[in-house]
């Protein structure tokens, strides 16, 4: 208990009506009171702030009492105010620790303390408050001041602890009670803005606003989220200065480096950005360099890497990308090889120009000859972005039949052995719909829909025939439910003729491999996927890819079927990078192999249904016990017969440790596969470690181990397509009949970026 009639007290008040006032070092966080080395320390408010927090509150609620709310109509605690009477004196009222009445600026009366409030609130406070708190008893002191001398002389009294313990009698003006100044030794009571009159000029402040305590409930630690508030706005004031420095640093860098090499500095990270030299610009050069070219054309990709080495910017043409340029050639050069290279409308020549020009030195002397002007109008122009080449297709035979039955048939959803069937229609119905239509007999109108249920316009709802009358139910292909995944269906199904899916296959090749000459790197292991995403050649690859919705799979001949879809799987690839992202966790791969789907033939079609369902003879995935096709699954007719296990290094899945990505011709298909085979344990996916007798395999061979065989056989295998140091290790292990360890490296997920 503190006692009233202490000698030695220190007494604060809070200017601004904060809940917490710091006396001697010391802070009252809360109401709450904390008794510590010399003496009691009392946080107080001035007109309107908690004296004790939630506790006085639930304390006043528990007795029964009123709270101070109730009581003084929103004013709580305590405090201390001035005012000057008419004559210049100072009249003060000073709340003191102890008993007596609390009176409000007005001269009401708050809190008796006399009476069972007071020992309601203060019982309840020390029960509530267990841990070193002490109750709280108020008493009221009031001292009548004349002018600034009694001031002073009050002052020193205070200073010599000379105040009369007995309680006295506040003297009045106008029979209005007034506050005393603080001791002499405690800061000085500011009153807010808002609170009282203006001593100036009478005027009246509105109320500030104060916003609402936080519930008991919640607890708040206001010293720690201070501190975190000061320590990150250090932090990010430092990182502020740290950043200017550094751009003041990297300014003068460049006003003393001639050769325009910026270094920024990072935390943990040091980068250089050099800016690549104009060798255009530098050699004066006004025209436009432009060459003719092929996919996979060895010639073409040699005229390519001359002009990046030299520096030179380029226009290429590739007739495979854009068929109609090839008469511009024909027209301009009177043949259709290449490349044929221009500078402006000037014909220079090919590669074997090219070379001759390269090793008598005259080549920069010719080039500022002919490109000393600028390029005139007649030179052949650069391909545009978003234009499309003149429709050649011929609109199907049955789209006129597919569009009135579209318009006609009831399309509902449907109840079939205990199942929903979503947009729908009976056999019946379109059968119905054919008679009346071309006002033929029942059966040709049958025939009719078998056709249409061959070109793939129509399914059935559960696969199990192609077309029958009665009261079985189909569906159009465009209302299929796995058309949403599908990624080169895009509003309405292709209704052109469907061409042979060879020419196809082979149009898609040639565009993609197109891509991997421009936007990847000279050894096709990093592929730039932002530049590819906003090329013209990526643009008619996916328009290209519309021509597979109902092309016929079952024309192609074994090799062509392989060629088809190791291409296909590879250029999915690059198209799910760029539309969905990278996979970064197993979750995400797990979607990103089997969600991103091509409408092939009438069906759907993900990479792993063409790795492990078509190229691996419908074999389970790794960690999966489900095979890819079901039984009675049509797409089971398309499966490879035999595994070939080369088929694993001609895939990119768009990682750092896949193979390369390439693309592959019917008719060289196996050479091809087993050049990039033999590519892929000569860099990086097999080494050999004599004094340890390990031997160090992708991961991939124990992922696909049912391909490849036992691990004997394995090591037998790999001996074919390594190089002579490789293979003469590997062969010495095997030789000596000792044992030998395989250890499977550690498979890079990261994008090939």
């Amino acid at each position: 208990m503190v006692e009233s009639n202490e000698k030695q007290r220190n007494l604060g008040s809070s200017a601004g009506g904060g809940r917490d006032m710091g006396i001697d070092g010391h802070r009252i966080e809360n109401g709450v009171l904390d008794k510590q080395n010399d003496g009691n320390r009392l946080g107080n408010c001035v007109s309107g702030d908690e004296l004790f927090g939630e506790n006085e509150r639930k304390s006043e609620k528990d007795n029964g009492n009123p709270s101070a709310d109730e009581i003084s109509g929103g004013s709580r605690g305590f405090g201390v105010e001035n005012e000057r009477n008419a004559d210049g004196s100072y009249i003060g009222t000073e709340f003191f620790i102890g008993g007596g009445d609390l009176k409000s600026e007005d001269g009401g009366e708050l809190i008796d303390s006399s009476s069972d409030k007071v020992e309601g609130i203060t019982a309840a406070a020390a029960e509530r408050n267990d841990q070193d708190f002490s109750v709280i008893e108020i008493e009221k002191r009031e001292i009548y001041v004349q002018d600034s001398e009694n001031i002073s002389s009050l002052e020193k009294q205070d200073e010599n602890h000379d105040f009369d313990e007995s309680p006295s009698v506040n003297p009045t003006t106008n029979g209005e009670e007034q506050f005393l100044l603080p001791h002499s030794l405690l800061p000085k009571p500011e009153v807010p803005k808002g609170l009282l009159k203006s001593p100036s000029n009478g005027e009246e402040f509105h109320p500030m606003e104060r916003s609402q305590s936080l519930s008991e409930n919640f607890p708040v630690d206001m010293p720690s989220i201070g501190k975190y508030i000061r320590d990150r706005s250090n932090s990010f004031s430092a990182a502020i200065v740290k950043r200017i420095s550094s751009l003041k640093e990297t300014d003068d860098r460049k006003s003393n480096n001639p050769s325009n090499v910026t270094e920024i500095h990072l935390s943990g990270l040091k980068v250089i950005v050099q800016l690549k030299k104009d060798e255009n610009r530098d050699l004066g050069l006004k025209g436009r360099i432009s060459f003719f070219s092929r996919s996979n054309c060895r010639d073409c990709s040699a005229v390519r890497l001359f002009f990046r080495e030299k520096g030179l910017k380029f226009v290429e043409i590739n007739i495979d990308v854009f068929p109609l340029r090839e008469k511009e050639l024909i027209e301009r050069t009177g043949s259709s090889s290449v490349p044929q290279i221009f500078f402006n409308e000037k014909l220079f020549g090919g590669l074997v120009a090219l070379n001759s020009l390269r090793n008598s030195g005259q080549f920069e002397k010719r080039l500022k000859e002919m490109m000393g002007r600028r390029c005139p109008d007649d030179a052949p122009c650069a391909p545009v972005y978003g234009f499309d080449d003149p429709d050649e297709e011929s609109t199907d035979a049955m789209i006129g039949i597919v569009r009135i039955l579209r318009q006609r048939l009831p399309i509902q959803d449907r109840l079939t052995k205990m199942k929903i069937v979503t947009n729908c229609f009976s056999g019946s119905e379109m059968v119905e719909a054919i008679i009346q239509h071309l006002d033929c007999g029942r059966k040709k109108a049958i025939e009719i829909g078998k056709e249409l249920a061959r070109k793939h316009f129509i399914h059935h709802v559960f696969g199990e025939n192609d077309f029958e009358d009665g009261n079985h139910f189909y569906r159009f292909l465009e209302h299929e439910p796995f058309i949403p995944k599908c990624f080169n269906f895009r509003g309405s199904t292709n209704d052109f003729e469907p061409k042979p899916a060879a020419i196809v296959g082979q149009r898609l090749t040639k565009i993609m491999a197109a891509i991997l000459e421009s936007y990847t790197s000279e050894d096709r292991r990093h592929v730039n996927y932002i530049a590819v995403s906003n090329s013209e050649e990526f643009r008619r690859y996916v328009n290209l890819a519309q021509d597979l919705h109902r092309v016929n799979i079952l024309a192609l001949s074994a090799n062509e079927k392989l060629a088809f879809f190791l291409n296909l799987y590879n250029a999915m690839v690059i198209h799910a990078v760029i539309r969905v992202g990278c996979p970064e966790g197993v979750i995400d791969r797990r979607s990103f192999f089997s969600d991103f789907q091509y409408l092939v033939g009438g069906h759907p079609y993900s990479l792993n249904t063409i790795k492990n369902g078509i190229l691996r003879n419908n074999r389970r995935q790794p960690y999966s016990w489900i095979k890819p096709f079901g039984t009675g699954d049509k797409r089971l007719e398309m499966a490879l017969p035999k595994v070939n296990p080369l088929i694993h290094f001609g895939l990119c899945n768009g990682t750092r440790s896949s193979p390369t990505v390439r693309f592959f011709s019917a008719q060289g298909i196996e050479a091809e596969l087993r050049g990039a085979t033999r590519e892929f344990f000569q860099r990086d996916g097999m080494e050999v470690n004599l004094e340890k007798r390990t031997v160090y395999l992708t991961r991939i061979i124990k992922w696909f181990d049912a391909d490849f065989g036992q691990d004997s056989e394995i090591l037998k295998w790999i001996i074919n397509y390594l190089d002579s140091t490789k293979a003469g290790l590997l062969t010495h292990l095997l030789s000596d009949g000792g044992p030998i360890n395989i250890v499977y490296q550690k498979f890079d997920w990261s994008v090939n970026r």
